[in-house]
C-alpha cells in the first residue's frame, strides 16, 4: 500500500509546482494524475502570466489592477501575496528553462493584457502554458528518488480518519481496473476547474470537477461558486480559445454593422478592458441584433502586422485555418463569449488549506479567491504556481512531524461495489453522453453571461432531474482496461455537484457583480453582498449556504469603470 508524507492529485502546473516544492522541503511525495501530466489542461493555456518585473512597474499596481478586476470580490491579503511574490516566481521559472520572449535588448518582454494598467504579461508565443507544463515536468524528472508518479490513475475517492482528517484517497489504474488506497499526511488537490459542466467549453475533456466534488462531499466549503468567466472570443460551435493575447497585440472587436463598439462600453482600456466587461458587451451587442446571423461578433487581427502574428500568435493562425476556415492575418474572424474558467472552488486561505484538516487545495479547483468575481487574464498561471508552491511547502512542513496514517486495505470494499453496481446497470436508462450535454446546454442557457432568478430555477431544476437520471444512466464498457464508461460516471457526478453549487450560489447573490451579471439586480450592492457565498454538502438535500467577509487590507471598494 503506498504511503507518503504528501499525496498531490493532479499533474497540471499547480500540482507539478506544489510536488516541487514539497520534494524541496525534504518530503516523500506522490503525484497521481488521470492523464499523462503533460496532457494537464494547463498545457492549454496560451497568453501568458502576470508580474510586475520591470522596474517601473510595482507590485501594488498590479494588486490594484487584480482587486478591481475581481470587483472587490476578491480577497486582499492574499492577492498581495501573489503580486509580491510573482516576479521571484518568474525568474524562477526562467532559470528552470521557460524560454519567454525577449525584446530586442535581450530583456523577458511583455505584451498587454486585460484589465491591467501596465504590460506585466510574460509569455512563450501563445503556448505559454505548454512551455511551462513541460519545464516542470522536466525539474520533477529530477526528484525521481522522492517522488513518484502515479500517471493514467483516477481517483475515486477521499479518505479521513476518525477525527475527520484527510489521510489519503482511493484511486483506481486506469490500465487494469484496480483499486489502490493511498495513504498520506496531508492531500493536496490540484485537478483543475469544472469547465466540461458547460458546453461549449474552452476546457478539455478531463476538466470535470473532480476534485472541487469530492472535498465538498466530505464536508469541505466551496466559494465564489457562482463566479463563471466567459472569454470574450471563442469559436461558435466548438468553444475553442482565440487568446486574448490576439487583443494584447492590437486586434480589435467590430459588430456586423463595422462598429468598433468597444468604444461604447470602456472608452479607455476598449478590448482590453476585464473579461467580464468585454463579454457582456460582445453578448449586447448579438442579443440586439447588430451581431452576425451565427450569433458572433468579428475579431479583427489583421490589425496587428502579419509579420507579428505569425510570430507570436501562431496558434491562433493554426486554429482559424483549422477549424473556421478563416485567415485570420487576412480576414477577421467570428467569434463569441464562451465558458473558460471558473473563479470559486474549494476555500482556502494563503497556504492552501482547506476547512478539512489534512486537506489542501490548488489552482483552479481552489478559491483562496485572488481572482473575487472576475480572474483577470494570465493572473491565473500565476495563482498555480504561487499557490501550489505555498501549498506543497506548508503540506510537507507539516507532515514531517506527522506519523504516517495506515488504512485498512478493506477500506476499497465499498469503492468496489460502487464501480461493480455501475458496471451492472440494466439497459434502458439515459446514456452519460445525453445527460452530460443536456447539463451543458443547461448551464450555458441559463447560467450564463447575463442571469435572472426563473432561469436560475429553471437550471436548477433541471440539474436536479439530471442527478436522477445520472444514478440509472446506462453504460456498455464492462471490462476493466481504460474503462472510460466507469469514469464517465463518476465525472458526471462530480459536474452535477458542481452545476448544483454554481447553480445556488448565483441564485443566492441578488447582485451584479464581476462574472455575475443579474438581468433582475443589474446593480453591484456593497451594503449587502460584499461576501462571499459559501457552499456546504447537505446529504442529497439542496446545498447549504452560508457567507464569509471579503478581507480588504488597503483597497477600498469604488465604483469600476475601464
Amino acid at each position: 500500500m503506498p504511503s507518503h508524507d504528501v499525496l498531490i492529485i493532479g499533474a497540471g502546473l499547480a500540482g507539478q509546482r506544489a510536488a516541487l516544492a514539497a520534494a524541496q522541503t525534504g518530503a516523500t511525495v506522490a503525484i497521481i494524475s488521470k492523464v499523462h501530466p503533460v496532457r494537464s489542461h494547463s498545457v492549454a493555456a496560451a497568453g501568458g502570466i502576470n508580474a510586475a518585473l520591470n522596474p517601473e512597474d510595482t507590485w501594488e499596481s498590479h494588486a490594484f489592477d487584480t482587486i478591481k478586476g475581481s470587483d472587490y470580490l476578491g480577497d486582499q491579503d492574499a492577492i498581495e501575496i501573489m503580486c509580491r511574490e510573482a516576479p521571484n516566481e518568474i525568474l524562477w521559472l526562467e532559470h528552470a528553462g521557460v524560454t519567454f520572449h525577449r525584446s530586442e535588448t535581450g530583456n523577458l518582454g511583455t505584451r498587454a493584457f486585460g484589465g491591467a494598467s501596465a504590460a506585466r504579461t510574460y509569455y512563450v508565443a501563445d503556448i505559454t502554458g505548454h512551455a511551462i507544463l513541460h519545464v516542470l515536468y522536466e525539474q520533477l524528472m529530477k526528484h525521481s528518488a522522492t517522488v513518484d508518479r502515479f500517471e493514467e490513475w483516477f481517483t475515486t475517492d477521499l479518505l479521513q480518519d476518525d477525527e475527520g482528517r484527510c489521510n489519503g484517497a482511493i484511486c483506481r489504474n486506469l490500465r487494469n481496473g484496480e483499486l489502490q488506497v493511498f495513504d498520506a499526511k496531508a492531500v493536496i488537490l490540484a485537478c483543475g476547474g469544472a469547465g466540461q459542466a458547460y458546453k461549449p467549453t474552452t476546457n478539455g475533456l478531463i476538466v470535470t470537477g473532480d476534485g472541487i466534488a469530492q472535498a465538498y462531499r466530505i464536508g469541505a466549503r466551496l466559494m465564489d461558486m457562482e463566479m463563471i468567466q466567459y472569454h470574450p472570443t471563442t469559436l461558435a460551435g466548438n468553444g475553442l480559445l482565440i487568446t486574448e493575447g490576439a487583443r494584447g497585440e492590437g486586434a480589435q472587436l467590430f459588430n456586423a454593422e463595422g462598429e468598433r463598439f468597444m468604444e461604447k462600453y470602456a472608452p479607455n482600456k476598449l478590448e482590453l478592458a476585464s473579461r467580464d466587461v468585454v463579454s457582456r458587451a460582445e453578448q449586447t451587442e448579438i442579443n440586439e441584433g447588430r451581431g452576425f446571423p451565427d450569433g458572433t461578433v468579428a475579431l479583427d487581427i489583421t490589425k496587428v502586422p502579419r509579420r507579428r502574428t505569425l510570430e507570436s500568435l501562431r496558434e491562433i493562425v493554426n486554429i482559424g485555418r483549422d477549424f473556421a476556415g478563416v485567415d485570420i492575418t487576412r480576414e477577421p474572424i467570428h467569434i463569441h463569449p464562451g465558458q473558460h474558467y471558473i473563479m470559486g472552488g474549494v476555500k482556502t486561505d494563503i497556504y492552501g488549506q482547506t476547512t478539512i484538516p489534512g486537506l489542501y487545495a490548488a489552482g483552479e479547483v481552489a478559491c483562496v479567491s485572488v481572482h473575487g468575481g472576475n480572474r483577470l487574464g494570465a493572473n491565473s498561471l500565476l495563482d498555480t504556481l504561487i499557490f501550489g508552491r505555498r501549498s506543497g511547502e506548508h503540506a510537507a512542513g507539516q507532515a514531517l512531524h506527522m506519523p504516517m496514517p495506515s488504512t485498512p486495505s478493506t477500506r476499497v470494499t465499498s469503492t468496489e461495489k460502487e464501480i461493480r453496481a455501475i458496471i451492472n446497470r440494466p439497459q434502458g436508462g439515459r446514456r452519460l453522453a445525453a445527460i452530460k450535454d443536456e447539463l451543458g446546454e443547461t448551464l450555458n442557457q441559463y447560467v450564463a453571461v447575463f442571469r435572472d432568478a426563473d432561469g436560475l430555477r429553471t437550471a436548477h431544476e433541471i440539474v436536479r432531474r439530471l442527478k436522477e437520471q445520472a444514478r440509472s444512466a446506462t453504460i456498455d464498457d464492462h471490462g476493466t482496461v481504460f474503462n472510460q464508461d466507469v469514469i464517465g460516471a463518476f465525472e458526471l457526478g462530480y459536474m452535477l455537484d458542481c452545476a448544483e453549487a454554481i447553480v445556488v450560489a448565483a441564485i443566492e447573490r441578488k447582485e451584479s457583480r464581476g462574472a455575475q451579471f443579474r438581468t433582475d439586480f443589474p446593480q453591484r450592492n456593497d451594503d449587502e453582498w460584499l461576501k462571499h457565498v459559501d457552499i456546504s454538502v447537505n446529504g442529497e438535500d439542496v446545498p447549504t449556504v452560508s457567507y464569509s467577509p471579503v478581507t480588504i487590507t488597503r483597497w477600498e471598494p469604488q465604483e469600476r469603470s475601464y
